[in-house]
């Protein structure tokens, strides 16, 4: 135990003097002082994908439907407390939109980081989207993108949280909020075949978190045009950062929605593929994007 204090406290030393003096108003807040609950907690959710993936290899997928209801429906409630709590408070502390600093709303600079604590933790909770997959056998669902989105959210806002707790930080999550409103009600919708007709805007949701990345990019480097007295270091690396998820969401879009595939398989002969019902396997596995089963059909 002594030596994992002393790695403990090398590691705060370290970032302490990469970042500078963090904002004492969050000092003894759950996770936040210390890193290496983040960081094992991260290295585990990468683990589990690599060692459930192994162990799922030869069972049977579970459904996990009673728990995937559930599990959607608490994430849309947060979401939808998040995304509430976050326009009130900013509104109660008359946030500037363009610009907004670290300290000049008092109170609801406080009520605004406790949202984003929230906020924070939410990105452990989503670790599960990835690790339900696992269980269901959804390996296809497993992409870089979506495993560098969760991964890195997590450990981005434990450095939000610690540095820059209020302020600009809340705009971009408060898109987020409202995204992943639609999100989780759309995949708690799926987890019911009777619901799959009704689910045919897949496509704009990608495009929604689309529109949410270059919204927050575009608000971050408004604080850059005209600025308050945010961090400007914070105010690239963001803006960077959502830069990465606009390209592989964008690839995404591309790989998934493009029109050339479905109609070359359409145009191919079966002869060499496996054909049911004068359909060909791939017709039941990639329709419009959405994974449907023959029996839905």
């Amino acid at each position: 135990m002594e030596h994992l204090k002393a790695f403990d406290d090398e590691v705060n030393a370290f970032l302490d003097n990469m970042f500078g003096p963090r904002d004492s108003r969050v000092r003894g807040w759950f996770m936040l002082d210390s890193y290496l609950p983040t960081f094992f907690l991260t290295v585990i959710y990468l683990l589990s994908i690599w060692l459930g993936n192994k162990y799922m290899k030869n069972r049977h997928a579970l459904s996990l439907k009673g728990i995937l209801t559930l599990y959607n429906l608490g994430i849309t409630l947060l979401s939808m407390y998040m995304l509430a709590e976050l326009i009130l408070s900013s509104w109660e502390g008359g946030y500037n939109l363009q610009c907004q600093n670290l300290a000049s709303a008092g109170e609801a600079d406080i009520r605004v980081a406790k949202v984003l604590w929230w906020y924070y933790f939410s990105k452990l909770i989503e670790f599960l989207d990835t690790i339900f997959f696992v269980l269901r056998k959804k390996t296809g669902q497993i992409t870089f993108l979506h495993v560098y989105h969760h991964a890195s959210m997590f450990n981005i806002w434990w450095c939000v949280l610690n540095w820059i707790p209020c302020g600009q930080s809340f705009f971009g999550p408060t898109l987020n909020s409202f995204i992943h409103i639609l999100m989780y009600s759309y995949y708690g919708l799926s987890v019911f075949p009777s619901m799959h007709k009704y689910l045919w805007w897949k496509k704009y949701l990608t495009q929604a978190q689309l529109v949410q990345f270059v919204l927050t990019i575009t608000h971050t480097m408004s604080a850059v045009v005209k600025p308050c007295g945010f961090p400007f270091g914070c105010l690239i690396f963001q803006s960077s950062y959502m830069l990465t998820l606009v390209i592989l969401f964008l690839n995404f879009y591309f790989q998934t929605y493009r029109k050339k595939p479905m109609k070359k398989e359409m145009e191919e002969s079966p002869a060499g593929k496996e054909v049911k019902n004068g359909f060909s396997k791939a017709y039941f596995t990639a329709t419009n994007g959405v994974t449907i089963s023959k029996k839905a059909q």
